[in-house]
């Protein structure tokens, strides 16, 4: 299970949350369009539709990995490219395996993310380099905003 609540999710991983800037909301949209990392990211409004204010926030930025591939540790350099409308594909490291719920990995890649997986991430530790894609949409649970 990946969450209980939204509240509980954003208390369980609040400290993972990524600084960036929320742009206006159109109306009628469950995207909050998030930019952080240098990349403008369209997120699945987890919070409640309008409740969130534009300007400077943090939000967990997270998603489902359809694809997670350890790297040769000599590898090093941070990528992260949006595909679609709302998914993503990059190279990243491995900073924390938090416990408790579904298969969970924080990786840094431009920004800091909280993927998720279907499957146990076998021989996945923290410090190793990844490339990974994920499905869409992405999640976003503003912390602070």
């Amino acid at each position: 299970m990946i969450e209980i609540s939204p509240e509980e999710f954003k208390e369980r991983h609040r400290q993972y949350a990524a600084s960036g800037l929320i742009y206006p909301q159109p109306e009628g949209s469950p995207l909050l369009e998030f930019a952080a990392g240098g990349r403008v990211l369209y997120l699945l409004d987890r919070c409640g539709p309008y409740s969130v204010k534009p300007g400077p926030a943090q939000v967990i930025v997270n998603g489902v990995l359809s694809r997670c591939e350890r790297l040769p540790d000599e590898h090093g350099a941070e990528s992260l490219t949006v595909v679609g409308v709302s998914s993503l594909e990059g190279v990243g490291q491995v900073l924390e395996r938090p416990r408790g719920g579904a298969p969970t990995l924080v990786v840094r890649a431009r920004l800091t993310l909280v993927l998720n997986a279907h499957a146990p991430l076998e021989g996945v530790n923290p410090g190793d380099w990844i490339s990974f894609a994920t499905e869409a949409p992405l999640h976003g649970f503003v912390t602070q905003g």
